[in-house]
């Protein structure tokens, strides 16, 4: 039996379907961001509350790449571990249940393939018709994958994201479909949740959030969880933020949209971000920064996570840790600073730039004890 599904039921409010959490429930262990963080968010008493187990990612500490920045601790924020691989999950959650809520049948979103594959699977679990518009062989396989088995309706369309955004825009203006990408308020707010975890697992807000920058919904997500909790005094500073764009994709970096952005980093392969304004806002409220990084340097970081931390990221994740490589090299001191960096998504969602990688040893060998000792020099 799926566990999930006993932590659900179907009630009527006002005759409209409601779905809500038996929380009492034995069987439900996992709270979701719509009940642990019910207070913070724009949740009335007609807003269903369900989770597909979504928020409470981990922080692992690093044992490795700190060494190299001279830190006094650097953690990762693992938000590959959300149920479709990735931080989407946070803001879709919402965004979907505000949309149900005003009894929405069909929500749609643009998407280089995070979003596609969150509001699929949202749409799916709340039996929502979802309607994806992605740009033509810009997809990472894995995340197209997700979509497909989510069962919603995918338009590829030629042309870059941007192109597919304002598509989507045209066609939420026009139907009475919810959009939920992140120029929906709704997935920043859940999106902020982020925030409020890595707080209550180091008992403060860090020096220093590293973290990929892409649409930049994300970065302003953050920067608001922050602010909302330091004036709550749930911690005792706010953050520098250090925003990174890959370098074929910098916009932010370079002042004007880029036409055709390029980098092996898909999921921020975007050329004119739609939170680009607010996001500019929270890098100077922080005192932060959003620079660029390579290709090269953001593949070289997602070794490294993989090789020294176990941890498997998609690209575009690397590149928060490929910026903090950067400075670091650059000579900025980090001693006695906490740090964390943002990882968005899950190595797997794109496993053909996995496959590129050089094994560090490889062979066949006879089906013998002896022939495997020898192939690991045990003999």
């Amino acid at each position: 039996m799926n566990m999930l599904a006993v932590c659900v039921e179907e009630i009527t409010v006002n005759g409209a379907c409601r779905l809500n959490n038996h929380n009492d429930s034995p069987n439900c262990m996992i709270n979701g961001v719509l009940k642990r963080y019910k207070e913070y968010l724009p949740i009335t008493g007609d807003t269903p509350i369900f989770t597909i187990g979504e928020g409470d990612t981990p922080l692992v500490k690093s044992l490795n790449i700190s060494d190299s920045i001279g830190c006094a601790s650097l953690h990762f924020k693992l938000e590959g571990c959300n149920p479709t691989g990735s931080f989407k999950d946070r803001g879709m959650v919402v965004a979907v249940a505000k949309a149900l809520e005003r009894g929405v049948k069909t929500i749609a979103c643009a998407s280089t393939g995070n979003t596609s594959a969150s509001a699929a699977a949202y749409g799916a679990y709340c039996g929502l018709k979802t309607t994806l518009i992605v740009p033509k062989g810009n997809v990472a396989r894995g995340k197209l994958a997700q979509a497909v088995a989510y069962g919603a309706h995918i338009a590829m369309v030629d042309g870059s994201f941007d192109r597919a955004l304002e598509i989507a825009r045209e066609l939420c203006l026009k139907h009475p479909i919810e959009l939920v990408n992140s120029v929906n308020p709704n997935r920043i707010e859940g999106q902020k949740t982020a925030a409020f975890e890595i707080i209550e697992d180091l008992g403060d807000a860090p020096d220093h959030l590293f973290i990929p920058v892409g649409n930049a919904g994300n970065i302003v997500a953050y920067w608001k969880g922050f602010v909302e909790s330091r004036k709550r005094e749930d911690c005792n500073k706010l953050p520098i933020l250090n925003g990174y764009q890959a370098e074929g994709a910098a916009p932010i970096v370079t002042g004007k949209p880029v036409d055709f952005p390029e980098t092996v980093a898909s999921a921020i392969r975007i050329g004119n971000p739609a939170s680009w304004a607010k996001a500019v806002l929270a890098r100077d409220e922080s005192r932060g920064i959003i620079g660029s990084v390579t290709d090269d340097e953001i593949l070289a970081a997602y070794r490294l996570l993989a090789s020294k931390e176990g941890v498997f990221c998609e690209p575009a994740s690397a590149a928060s840790v490929a910026g903090l490589l950067k400075q670091a090299n650059n000579g900025i001191d980090f001693s006695g600073k906490k740090i964390v960096c943002v990882l968005t998504g899950n190595g797997l969602k794109d496993p053909d730039i996995a496959n590129e990688i050089e094994p560090a040893s490889i062979g066949e060998y006879a089906a013998e004890l002896k022939s495997v000792e020898e192939a690991l020099s045990l003999a």
